[in-house]
């Protein structure tokens, strides 16, 4: 169970901002849903609104840019009603293309109840960033999209994030993130802890690590990241992977089982039960 306090008089982007600087890598589980966030936050602390599960799970469609930010806007609050201490950190891609909008974007999210976004520097059309054939915006623009965002927030935690596969790239856009003032830096995709060590040592804004079962990072657990010098490890689709296995298996399992509901491990009174506890915690605020 968690232990953060919603009667806290700090921001969301305060608190975030204050649990990602204290000793030890902070675990950020992605959720897809209100759900499956309900579910996540009995265990874990932070909540990760992942860009790869709401385009599966509200759209039906891959992680290539279909998201419409009013729907992220939506999730963010619908968690955060349920869970008023918990830290949200949001996926929003590029922004939803110019700086403008990803100003407006971030200012709607903060109103909202979040407590951080992870902004790329991806091109559009953009991929998951743990696949093949990303295209990334020249340093500069990113840099001024970068600096307006910050510039429109207030205490909501940034993330600068790169999709660049170069070594060299990669180390020169990490240090120009930190010099322009982005609170945390994230490199997506990267196939071992070598670039996150040399790096975190050279910066003084936390480092974040992207973990997602199949992609191009091995899976690492909480004390290598912790000694690599990462701050905050964001688990994007532990939630989603999960109910599609869990789903294929009970179609299979009521198929077999000539339409009986026997196999069931959940009965109604079990998931009544989250609800029930979402409501009273709604209540309680």
């Amino acid at each position: 169970m968690t232990d953060l306090d919603p009667q806290d008089r700090a921001t969301p982007g305060q608190r975030l901002a204050e649990a990602i600087r204290r000793p030890g890598t902070l675990p950020c589980i992605g959720i897809y849903d209100v759900f499956s966030a309900s579910i996540a936050g009995q265990h874990f602390d932070a909540l990760f609104v992942s860009g790869f599960g709401l385009a599966a799970s509200y759209y039906g469609l891959p992680d290539i840019g279909f998201i419409a930010w009013p729907d992220v806007a939506s999730l963010v609050q619908r968690v955060r009603t349920v869970f008023p201490g918990h830290h949200i950190l949001v996926d929003i891609d590029d922004g939803y293309c110019d700086p403008e909008v990803a100003c407006h974007v971030v200012s709607v999210l903060e109103a909202s109840g979040a407590s951080g976004i992870v902004l790329e520097d991806q091109k559009r059309p953009r991929r998951c960033g743990h696949f093949e054939g990303k295209q990334i915006m020249d340093l500069d623009e990113y840099l001024a999209k970068l600096r307006q965002v910050l510039a429109t927030r207030r205490d909501l935690v940034v993330v600068a994030r790169t999709d660049t596969a170069d070594p060299h790239d990669m180390e020169r856009r990490v240090m120009a993130f930190a010099d322009s003032g982005a609170d945390a830096v994230l490199i997506d995709g990267i196939p071992d802890l070598d670039i996150v060590r040399r790096l975190a040592e050279r910066i003084a804004v936390p480092f974040c690590f992207n973990q997602i079962a199949g992609g191009k990072s091995p899976p690492f657990t909480l004390g290598q990241l912790d000694a690599a010098g990462v701050a905050l490890a964001i688990y994007s689709t532990p939630c989603l992977f999960a109910a599609q296995a869990a789903i294929e298996d009970a179609m299979v399992d009521l198929k077999n089982r000539d339409g009986t509901l026997e196999g069931n491990r959940i009965r109604v009174r079990d998931c009544t039960r989250v609800l029930e506890e979402n409501l009273a915690r709604r209540d309680s605020r």
